[in-house]
């Protein structure tokens, strides 16, 4: 890629330099706060991601009335102004309507508005909006309109705009069929990973065993001597924990005590991205969800419903919020096994039949402790989990392949964007 022929100072440290007949203006000059509002919330409801920007919203199950909520057309930027640092803005592709708690704009000249929506997107910018928020601590941090309007928009010429999104369309396609077609082979491989899981945990590992009808109809026929047992007769306690604001207190940035979410449980097992902590203070205070090793962490609400993970000794001590439940063994050596049975299409299936399924489905402890478990001796345990792990562990390693690459190629796409959208690079 080539660069452009001359540069000039943008006046503004963070910018640097500009192409030299780029301009920057104050996003004031540029959008206008729109505070038109539903009558009767019949619109389209709308959802705004720092990963997807402004989607149709999922789930949307018109419990409650919409009315008032805020007005948005094709075009308009909608900014979470709690989010705004993180990525949760962007320019809608849809007519419908947000959440009284979003700001709304409207342009107010000929400006390229898919142009600004890839700016206001790059790290840079993200940076800028953090420094424009206000708030104690991250989780408190709003950027209001007035501080939206002192931030610079980087400007070319309106013909370039259009240049610039033309060519970003084309390339992001083309990395974004990429990445779906990593994610296929991630879907694929997890799909024979659970047939492993499920067939070890039903069937055993003898194919002439000989087999007895379990009773539950989706679980059907399973080794004899096997016993069936309600998984709250195998615990010391089910339970789940609380959301410090309800008690007045608050998720920090970093700490001693680990706050553990249902966004931590990704690929079955605890991911310390993104991390949350509270203070020991509060800890105390929600003692009755102070987590131990080797509980088994399960989301029982929200779109993730049904993931589950091992706590490990190194993450202790933690806590975590409502939407996790904890299950604490009488056995903790058990732990592994009942594990992969949580993982299983078995439980899958329970709890899409017992999960209450509104906008955000959810599970109750009391059926989540009956979950029945095909439970073999200690002995034939081990062999299965050793069977599983050695027929697994080279399809994770194929996963987290995949894993890789679709990060790389996201990384490929933020460098990108950056480049041509502040003119590092030159695209006509």
């Amino acid at each position: 890629m080539q660069r452009y022929d001359t540069y000039k100072p943008s006046g503004v440290k963070w910018l640097g330099e500009i192409p030299s007949h780029w301009e920057v203006i104050k996003s004031k000059y540029l959008w206008k706060e729109s505070f038109s509002i539903s009558e009767n919330g019949n619109e389209e409801l709308l959802s705004v991601s720092q990963y997807d920007g402004i989607t149709p919203a999922k789930g949307d199950s018109r419990s409650e009335s919409l009315k008032g909520y805020k007005i948005v057309s094709e075009n308009d930027l909608v900014i979470n102004i709690m989010l705004a640092w993180m990525g949760g803005l962007g320019v809608s592709k849809y007519d419908g309507i947000v959440s009284p708690a979003y700001c709304v704009y409207k342009l107010t000249n000929d400006s390229n508005p898919k142009y600004l929506h890839y700016l206001y997107k790059t790290p840079l910018y993200l940076a800028e909006f953090a420094r424009h928020s206000s708030g104690v601590i991250p989780s408190r941090w709003r950027m209001y309109t007035d501080d939206f309007g002192q931030v610079v928009s980087l400007l070319p010429p309106r013909k370039e705009q259009d240049a610039i999104v033309e060519y970003l369309d084309e390339k992001m396609a083309k990395i974004d069929a990429a990445i779906a077609q990593q994610q296929k082979m991630i879907d694929l491989l997890n799909e024979r990973k659970q047939i492993i899981i499920n067939r070890a945990v039903t069937k055993g590992l003898n194919p002439n065993a000989k087999m007895k009808d379990s009773g539950v109809e989706w679980i059907g026929e399973v080794p004899e001597g096997w016993d069936f047992v309600r998984l709250k007769h195998l615990t010391k306690i089910i339970s789940k924990g609380t959301t410090p604001s309800t008690i007045g207190k608050e998720i920090l940035p970093n700490g001693n005590i680990r706050f553990l979410k249902a966004e931590n449980i990704v690929n079955n097992s605890v991911c310390e991205n993104p991390e949350f902590f509270i203070d020991e203070a509060t800890h105390a205070i929600l003692k009755r969800s102070n987590l131990q090793e080797n509980d088994l962490l399960f989301v029982i609400a929200g779109a993730t419903i049904g993931k589950v993970a091992i706590l490990p000794k190194e993450l202790t001590p933690a806590n975590t919020n409502q939407a996790i439940s904890f299950i604490r063994l009488n056995n903790p050596e058990m732990a592994k096994y009942i594990w992969y049975v949580l993982q299983s299409e078995i439980t899958k299936k329970y709890i899409w039949l017992n999960a209450v399924q509104s906008a955000q489905p959810n599970i109750s402890m009391e059926d989540l402790g009956n979950i029945q478990m095909p439970i073999p001796d200690v002995s034939i345990q081990k062999e299965i989990i050793n069977s599983i792990e050695a027929k697994v562990s080279p399809i994770e390693n194929s996963i987290c392949n995949c894993q890789n690459q679709i990060s790389l190629l996201q990384e490929r796409k933020q460098i990108i964007i950056n480049e041509v959208v502040t003119g590092k690079v030159k695209v006509m």
